[in-house]
């Protein structure tokens, strides 16, 4: 491991590799290369997958962030989602952006979100595969308890799934956070998780989800990458894109993902129950 300590920003990461990758041997700097080139991919993808862009075994991907400062792939792809995260502006910047614009009447955002929302329902139809969500939906019909989370824009998605559930009478517990309060306890053999997050990844999600997969459940997840973190999980992905309006982004896809799983839940439990 580099004496040095850990690059904390962009900046520093991309300052360091200048310095030092036409010193590091081949493989390393194949992985040097890869990353230099592919910087928006480290947050979200697993070391398998880098390693496997770049060419090199995941032995030589690990050396190559020791290398850089870091203690192991964890700990680069940590500053790399913060940096992500950073990204996005907070809303009144967003709001001066689209003020910049001139596109913030209310009748050319409403025609804005429309045109997004139309384009992110479009693109559900192939982001989505078909048959990892009727696998899913047959795992959560056989599931004694479904549980539910999802934090800050996931929120909303989360609390109508388990409306859902609830209207239907199927057991299910949202996991919401109120009061700090962390019941994972709850989670007993073959119940299910739905873990919904979305870049930057929440996580609060991401922990329960992670130790849902350490106690044998399975976990369902909604997000917007497949090479994300929920990938660690094992879970079964349902892949869901959303376009933005001035760095605002919708949720006007999700929701029709979520719609859609909850009934078809409900419509397998129903033909369970009457032994179809």
């Amino acid at each position: 491991m580099s004496d040095q300590s850990a690059p904390v920003s962009l900046e520093e990461f991309n300052h360091r590799l200048a310095e030092i990758s036409e010193t590091m041997p081949k493989r390393l700097r194949q992985c040097a290369e890869f990353v230099a080139q592919n910087t928006d991919r480290i947050a979200v993808s697993t070391v398998a997958e880098l390693s496997t862009g770049a060419g090199v075994q995941p032995s030589a991907f690990m050396r190559f962030c020791q290398l850089m400062g870091f203690s192991g792939f964890s700990d680069m792809q940590k500053m790399f989602r913060e940096t992500y995260a950073q990204k996005w502006p907070d809303y009144a910047t967003r709001l001066e952006n689209l003020r910049a614009t001139g596109d913030d009447s209310p009748s050319a955002l409403l025609a804005e979100f429309v045109e997004a929302g139309r384009l992110s329902l479009e693109n559900l139809a192939t982001t989505v595969d078909l048959e990892t969500l009727e696998t899913a939906v047959n795992v959560l019909a056989a599931a004694p308890m479904i549980h539910v989370v999802g934090f800050r824009r996931a929120f909303p998605v989360a609390s109508y799934l388990s409306y859902a559930f609830e209207k239907m009478d199927i057991a299910a517990v949202l996991h919401d956070g109120v009061g700090n309060l962390n019941p994972r306890h709850a989670i007993r053999k073959g119940d299910v998780v739905i873990a919904i997050t979305f870049a930057p990844y929440s996580q609060e999600t991401i922990d329960l989800a992670a130790y849902a997969h350490a106690q044998g459940n399975k976990v369902i997840a909604i997000s917007d990458a497949p090479s994300g973190p929920m990938r660690k999980t094992d879970a079964l992905m349902l892949s869901v894109s959303e376009v933005d309006v001035g760095a605002f982004r919708a949720l006007s896809a999700t929701i029709s993902l979520a719609i859609a799983l909850a009934v078809s839940v409900g419509a397998k439990r129903d033909k369970m129950d009457n032994g179809k």
